[in-house]
């Protein structure tokens, strides 16, 4: 799973590594402030990989594309058969 800091906190992280999902999450500034502060107690630094956390600008690029078709953006279709033959349209639209 790679996300960005809001969803960097213990919790997150012992859920994901309970169900054995690896994890790249930065870490949020005052986190590891506090953990410096406590010393060998604040325990070691969570895993993070720059390389596998660039690639995710390219899913936040391609759903901002995605939204600039208001249909996608708002949610206009009622079912999700519909639904989803709009975003294969629109990543048709895309590719073409």
């Amino acid at each position: 799973m790679i996300a960005d800091k809001g969803y960097s906190s213990r919790a997150i992280r012992a859920w994901l590594r309970r169900r054995g999902i690896a994890a790249t999450i930065p870490e949020r500034r005052d986190q590891r402030a506090g953990r410096l502060r406590r010393g060998s107690a604040g325990g070691r630094p969570p895993a993070f990989d720059a390389q596998i956390y660039r690639r995710r600008n390219v899913v936040e690029r391609c759903f901002a594309r995605l939204k600039q078709y208001r249909a996608i953006a708002t949610r206009y279709d009622k079912t999700a058969l519909s639904y989803q033959g709009m975003l294969d349209l629109a990543t048709l639209l895309m590719w073409l």
